[in-house]
């Protein structure tokens, strides 16, 4: 009888459970057996101004609308969650607002969790009405607030505030994301925004996908059909039949929508870029330097492994800099790392041909210089454009999926121009920021590769080979 009342008890318990669940949105968000790895990433991601480019239906939104339930409620599952929090909404314009960000908002929100909702304009629950505020009980005893602005209203209506959080729902005007910066100073708080980019190569591009300023704090993700597990694959072949190709980059896979193409589509910083590793000394093959006095000089430091996959290390790369600089740099970030050297202590590195003529202003050539100063340069490199971005296309792409080309995350440089590397007029890139790139196909096209050696021989395979040694002289003498 006892075990029977347990077993009861556990019943109700889970009936009680699944009752609350049914009626509460945001604790069956991600909760089942199938999840959206994507979205889960984007609430784990500790940086402080993240963004989700996504496609249409792509889940983009969702997750930005949990984010701020979360904040609100106190209920974050990744971070240190406070009683009280102030947060805005930003949406492009009211219609957007009330169609699509406080409808997702309201959504998330059980109506018990609401103290009170503020109307700017309808009356509450209208399904015409634009909310200003909605007042949420925190579950620390607080009251948060979640506020919602359109960008069609003005810089000026985003001042004077601090927050804790600002939700851009869609790509805002750079003004309104300025300002928004300042109103989460106060607090330490944090920017995110979901969007699709279909305005080519805006600011966000600039600062948040390209990352120009190297701000620790920004993240990205792009999120695309296929990541959202709730889609029908039917669905999802038939829609991406109906675009045109720069449409779909955009609708599909959240890429920036731009006239020209990428000259490396198949560059994924998720999948080609990775966190430093202690490197085997037995991996150090090459530098590779693209010179430049005025225009940057850009250096990497090439390994491989066995298997032929190359991994770039180190970087640098800077402008205005005249030859004995430079040669000072790599000859200490090849000590900071432990690159091997011949014995007098000097550096080997491909170089780009030109660097072997010399100026009429110059007795010597820039690879005299670059000698005589502990870098040992070749200058015999293979600069055919063409079938140079060829093999780098081949090294991202590798094999079944696998690239054969890994670059650590310090090498901000070289992961920059690869994600904004574009095709000109005709078929030649556009010849702007390619320094690092230049170096990349020099080395790409000695290819690399790298034996394993030869492992000590077990005590029984040096038995066999001393008999058969023995065996082999036998029959010499007996030829004789």
């Amino acid at each position: 009888m006892q075990q029977e009342r347990t077993v009861q008890k556990i019943l109700a318990i889970e009936n009680e459970q699944r009752r609350r669940q049914a009626g509460n949105p945001l604790a069956r968000y991600n909760a089942g057996r199938v999840k959206h790895k994507k979205q889960l990433a984007f609430h784990r991601c500790k940086k402080r101004n993240r963004w989700v480019f996504g496609g249409n239906r792509s889940g983009k939104t969702e997750c930005g609308a949990v984010e701020c339930v979360y904040w609100a409620r106190g209920v974050h599952p990744y971070r240190k969650n406070r009683p009280e929090v102030f947060g805005w909404v930003v949406s492009l314009s009211q219609q957007v607002q009330r169609d699509v960000a406080q409808k997702k908002i309201l959504h998330y929100l059980a109506p018990e969790w609401i103290e009170d909702v503020v109307m700017l304009s309808g009356k509450k629950g209208s399904p015409s009405g634009v909310i200003d505020q909605i007042r949420v009980r925190n579950v620390f005893g607080g009251i948060s607030v979640i506020g919602f602005k359109s960008c069609d209203q003005g810089r000026e209506k985003f001042q004077g505030a601090s927050l804790d959080f600002v939700w851009f729902d869609e790509e805002p005007p750079k003004e309104v994301y300025d300002e928004c910066r300042m109103r989460i100073m106060d607090r330490s708080g944090e920017l995110f925004g979901t969007m699709t980019p279909l305005k080519g190569l805006t600011f966000v591009y600039d600062e948040i996908y390209m990352n120009r300023r190297g701000d620790p704090e920004v993240w990205y993700e792009f999120m695309e059909w296929a990541d959202n597990p709730y889609l029908n694959k039917k669905e999802i072949a038939r829609l991406s039949e109906s675009f045109g190709e720069q449409e779909l980059s955009s609708r599909r896979y959240g890429r920036f929508c731009v006239g020209e193409g990428l000259v490396y589509p198949e560059f994924d910083e998720r999948l080609h870029v990775i966190p430093p590793f202690p490197v085997p000394p037995e991996w150090q093959d090459m530098v590779s330097i693209d010179p430049g006095l005025n225009n940057p000089l850009s250096a990497h430091w090439y390994c491989v492994d066995y298997d032929g996959n190359v991994y770039v290390v180190a970087e640098h790369y800077e402008a205005q800099r005249d030859i004995d600089y430079h040669a000072q740099k790599i000859r200490a970030i090849s000590a900071a790392i432990g690159w091997h050297t011949d014995p007098k202590g000097r550096v080997y590195a491909l170089i780009d041909s030109a660097a072997n003529q010399r100026t009429l202003a110059g007795v010597k050539s820039v690879s005299e210089l670059f000698y005589e100063r502990g870098i040992c340069v070749n200058a015999n490199v293979k600069k055919d454009l063409f079938a140079g971005i060829a093999q780098v296309k081949s090294y991202l792409r590798g094999k079944n999926g696998v690239p054969r080309l890994y670059i650590f995350e310090g090498c901000v440089h070289l992961i920059r121009e690869l994600k904004g590397y574009f095709w000109g007029n005709g078929d030649t890139p556009k010849k702007q920021n390619d320094h690092a790139l230049d170096e990349l196909r020099y080395y790409l096209m000695t290819k690399p590769s790298n034996a394993a050696p030869p492992s000590e021989p077990t005590a029984i395979q040096k038995d066999k080979a001393r008999l058969l040694r023995k065996l082999r002289g036998g029959s010499a003498r007996l030829m004789r």
